[in-house]
């Protein structure tokens, strides 16, 4: 019964340990925005036309 317990406990500890770490690494991902492009940069089937404004 006591081994059991003592298993049971290192499982719990290893998985707090495993969510601790994975959620500090999502912390720490840094985020990036593609820029927007202006409108001549777009290709010409993306291009507004006079029809749809």
């Amino acid at each position: 019964m006591k081994t059991i317990f003592i298993i049971c406990i290192i499982i719990v500890i290893v998985v707090l340990l495993l969510s601790v770490l994975t959620t500090s690494k999502a912390y720490q991902y840094k985020h990036t925005v593609d820029p927007i492009k202006k409108p001549d940069e777009l290709p010409s089937n993306e291009k507004v036309t006079e029809k749809d404004t």
